[in-house]
């Protein structure tokens, strides 16, 4: 099977949807398939024949994701090379126009990948306000009934989607995992080279630290613990632009010696960081699904979470670590944070069960999901002709995928003045 990937983010850049995308890829190819990447070009980025690479803007709006540019006819040109028989966005927008339009007019089945709740990001882009929330939404509703499937990474995000309108078939499918990978960490080696000491209760954490993860919650929730226990230590992997606004809030309550910001960590490097936690803690509320979750509890780390979508899917309270009301205060988070901490049977329960919940995201098995749906959606729009299609199907092609973009930008303008069926539903 040959399969074209399209996405606004990618490797180098640290993020859920990267590392979705690639870990998608490895594991197609893996099986044998055709794999090729249609992404932004980004700083450190290493050339390769199997990845087109987009002229984007560096660092947009200060954020560190890149925008493509619009460059005529060099996808056009990479696919014809190629002759996908599936193609599958990763994004509504950017690069899934692309998408689209090269679906459409090579008439090969479309999957789009919900991964982000877009209205939930607004504040990287000039001009954020309610009604740019309200055209996010519905921007990636109308750009769900262009496709052929939707993939939601959770039932959380699946409910939602039916609930805005997407009449489009939606499966809910996990990115996967490397679960053996991440139960094999080092974590008395990484404790050993960061100065943490042996007998240390390290709470961790790891993902952007991006002002829409709830951080500032989490550090005024780690806050009294640290300050209380003078074992207690935090680990925090990745990097953003509210390090310094969490590490202001933190230092008051503990010395630098018990503070431990590594920047970001991949490869064995990472899974050596989950193994020297404890504990895994998470506060963010903007999540589609739980990945650095199911991270955690390969590595064996219980968690203490808020509820929210893609948390709820793998966090079991009392079973796997605390699940809190979504609208705790820092103090209820605190206080859950002590109980498992300090009742060795409940955090040994947690424990236990914390790798088996993870199966459920080990790669193979979500690979092989989405691989089931490519092959349906292809017998199900039957074999393509021998020839490639004539100059005048194309045109007719270009036509109605232009149309429906503008349809599809006209009805999201439309919602910046007014609610929506879809921006009026509400996410549990």
């Amino acid at each position: 099977m040959r399969i074209a990937l399209f996405t606004n983010t990618y490797l180098p850049h640290v993020g859920g949807v990267a590392r979705s995308v690639k870990t998608l890829e490895d594991g197609c190819r893996a099986l044998g398939h055709e794999v090729r990447v249609v992404a932004p070009d980004f700083e450190g980025a290493t050339p390769s024949p199997e990845v087109l690479r987009i002229p984007a803007i560096q660092h947009f709006n200060g954020s560190d994701f890149s925008v493509r540019l619009p460059v005529p006819n060099v996808v056009r040109d990479f696919m014809e090379d190629f002759r996908p028989d599936i193609l599958h966005s990763h994004h509504p927008f950017l690069l899934g126009d692309s998408a689209l339009r090269e679906a459409w007019k090579m008439q090969v089945p479309l999957v789009f990948t919900h991964h982000t709740l877009y209205e939930r990001y607004t504040h990287y882009v000039p001009l954020d306000s309610p009604a740019l929330k309200r055209v996010a939404v519905q921007l990636a509703t109308e750009y769900c009934n262009l496709c052929d499937q939707i993939i939601a990474p959770s039932e959380s995000i699946e409910h939602l989607l039916l609930e805005r309108g997407v009449t489009t078939p939606v499966v809910a499918i996990p990115t996967g995992i490397d679960t053996g990978f991440f139960a094999a960490g080092d974590g008395a080696g990484f404790r050993e080279k960061a100065g943490i000491p042996r007998d240390a209760k390290v709470i961790g954490h790891t993902g952007r630290l991006a002002r829409e993860k709830n951080l500032l919650f989490l550090a005024d929730a780690v806050a009294p613990c640290l300050a209380e226990d003078p074992a207690a230590v935090l680990l925090v992997v990745g990097d953003g632009d509210a390090r310094a606004e969490i590490l202001e809030r933190l230092q008051p309550h503990a010395g630098p010696e018990r503070l431990h910001f590594t920047g970001n960590l991949s490869g064995q490097d990472l899974a050596d960081a989950y193994a020297a936690m404890d504990c895994f803690v998470f506060a963010s509320q903007t999540e589609t699904q739980g990945l650095v979750l199911a991270e955690a509890m390969a590595a064996g780390k219980p968690v203490v979470a808020l509820d929210g979508p893609g948390v709820r899917e793998i966090v079991r309270d009392g079973v796997n670590g605390l699940l809190l009301d979504g609208h705790a205060s820092p103090s209820e988070f605190a206080a859950a944070l002590r109980r498992l901490l300090h009742d060795p049977e409940l955090f040994q329960l947690c424990a236990a069960n914390s790798r088996a919940s993870a199966a459920a995201f080990d790669t193979d098995r979500c690979v092989a999901r989405v691989l089931d749906c490519y092959t349906g959606l292809i017998a199900a729009r039957g074999p393509r002709p021998d020839a490639d299609p004539t100059a005048w199907d194309r045109l007719l092609a270009g036509i109605g995928v232009e149309w429906s973009l503008l349809v599809e930008k006209m009805s999201a303008a439309a919602a910046a003045v007014g609610e929506t069926s879809a921006t009026e539903a509400l996410l549990d």
